[in-house]
């Protein structure tokens, strides 16, 4: 009678806890809402909008899709925000990107030198560390991180545009600071109304942008991995098993990208077929890479055959890596539930990759994730296909866009109807906190088992 308290126990490791203020997850869906409603009432303000008010429905549309680094939008950020209302697009994009408790962990760590347990929790959930003891060298390392790639963009951007389009130094380094912090944290806001267009064949602009996007979908935990490899001078063969999966994939996803723009917009006129070879390649890949949850686009995306589209809603949905600034499923889940259905067409009795076992634990949580957003995508597409004129590809397109965290749009957020863009804010909000945060978050209590029922089997196929 007494194994029940110490069964109920948390381990060291980070187990479930059964207290319910205790649960970080909780803290994080309250810190994002928080953060959402507090930059729908600053983006309310007159000050925030150069000519009318914005309404209610257009201060939280913008507002979640910058908490969550979407980037859609139903009104221009360049013309219809003013500066305060810009800065303050971009201090939601940084914080979203950052974890609202992560961002909170560190300014305690900065102002005390010191995390208490509670914090170092609520940290651990945001940036999924492995263990409470990283969690320190974590937020450390996400400052220098962030600072590092967003400053560097910043400048190199600001540069191009006083070189090669005339800007002065004041405008071209406030270009470049919000599209470097905006192209990190893969939110895809833009001061321009045609986003990338404008520069899709300048490859001083697209890449610097495109590695930024790539290093925060990367995740930072693998940059994290990366960086303590290479200070101890250990080969790939030590990485671990995440590193792996995120790093491959994402390269075969981005190549895979690459080559598809390629062959489905070639001959297109008003996308690819109007340009030349080189910046054909150069277009291609930044699409690739943008489609991967970060938002920008170098072509017009409502010019593109539905096909693309449809390749587009794949990538999307992907995603980037874990732990990082992207969205989607991750590129991890899609990975694991491809070897998966690998070891189950070789007969295989565990699923292996790279010389390890998967967990049984990752393949239910993959499954489960997967599942989860296929589900949230089909039933919203669904809603808002049956009560609108629209389209079934652009709806799905629209719908995967935004639960995916990307911003890529064919043009018609702005005239959804008010419901179907609350759906929208609902699918951000959901995509940026996962289904499986979310569904902890808002979960009652765990259900610690102490028995296992008999097992079965049931025909499948």
């Amino acid at each position: 009678m007494r194994l029940l308290p110490i069964l109920r126990r948390p381990s060291p490791r980070g187990a479930p806890l059964r207290s319910e203020g205790a649960r970080p997850g909780r803290l994080v869906v309250g810190g994002f809402a928080a953060a959402i409603a507090v930059g729908t009432l600053l983006l309310l303000l007159p000050v925030s909008t150069t000519g009318r008010l914005a309404t209610p429905l257009e201060a939280l549309f913008t507002a979640t899709s910058a908490v969550c680094v979407t980037g859609l939008a139903v009104v221009d950020t360049g013309s219809f925000w003013t500066p305060f209302g810009q800065v303050v697009i971009l201090v939601l994009i940084q914080l979203g990107g950052f974890g609202v408790m992560t961002a909170a962990s560190l300014l305690g760590l900065l102002v005390s030198r010191r995390l208490d347990l509670r914090t170092r929790l609520v940290a651990a959930a945001s940036t999924r560390s492995v263990g409470l003891g990283d969690v320190r060298s974590v937020l450390i390392g996400v400052l220098r991180v962030t600072v590092a790639v967003e400053g560097g963009v910043a400048l190199l951007v600001a540069a191009r545009l006083v070189v090669g389009y005339g800007a002065t130094p004041g405008e071209a380094l406030w270009h470049g600071v919000f599209h470097a912090v905006s192209a990190f944290n893969n939110a895809g806001f833009a001061l321009y109304s045609d986003s990338l267009v404008g520069f899709v064949g300048d490859p001083w602009t697209c890449v610097p942008l495109c590695l930024a996007v790539v290093l925060g979908g990367i995740g930072f935990p693998v940059l994290f991995e990366l960086y303590r490899a290479r200070r101890r001078r250990t080969g790939a063969s030590r990485w671990s098993l995440h590193t792996k999966l995120t790093l491959v994939t994402s390269g075969v996803l981005l190549a895979g990208g690459t080559l598809f723009f390629l062959v489905a917009e070639w001959a297109n006129p008003r996308t690819l077929g109007a340009l030349g070879v080189g910046d054909r390649v150069l277009a291609a890949f930044t699409q690739s890479v943008m489609a991967r949850t970060a938002g920008y686009n170098s072509l017009d995306t409502s010019a593109m055959n539905s096909g693309t589209w449809l390749g587009t809603d794949i990538l999307m949905f992907v995603g980037g890596g874990s732990a990082s600034t992207a969205g989607g499923i991750k590129v991890v889940t899609f990975a694991v539930l491809a070897f998966v259905i690998w070891s189950e067409l070789r007969g295989d009795p565990d699923v292996t990759a790279f010389d390890r076992r998967v967990a049984a634990a990752t393949q239910r949580q993959a499954v489960s994730v997967a599942l989860l957003g296929v589900a949230a995508v089909l039933l919203s597409t669904l809603i808002i296909t049956a009560t609108s004129p629209l389209g079934l590809d652009r709806v799905l397109f629209e719908v995967t866009s935004a639960f995916s965290t990307t911003g890529l749009s064919t043009g018609i957020t702005a005239d959804l109807s008010a419901p179907h863009q609350l759906i929208l804010v609902g699918l951000m909000f959901l995509g940026r906190l996962g289904p499986i945060t979310l569904g902890s978050a808002l979960a009652l209590r765990s259900r610690p088992r102490l028995f296992r029922h008999p097992e079965s089997a049931a025909v499948i196929g």
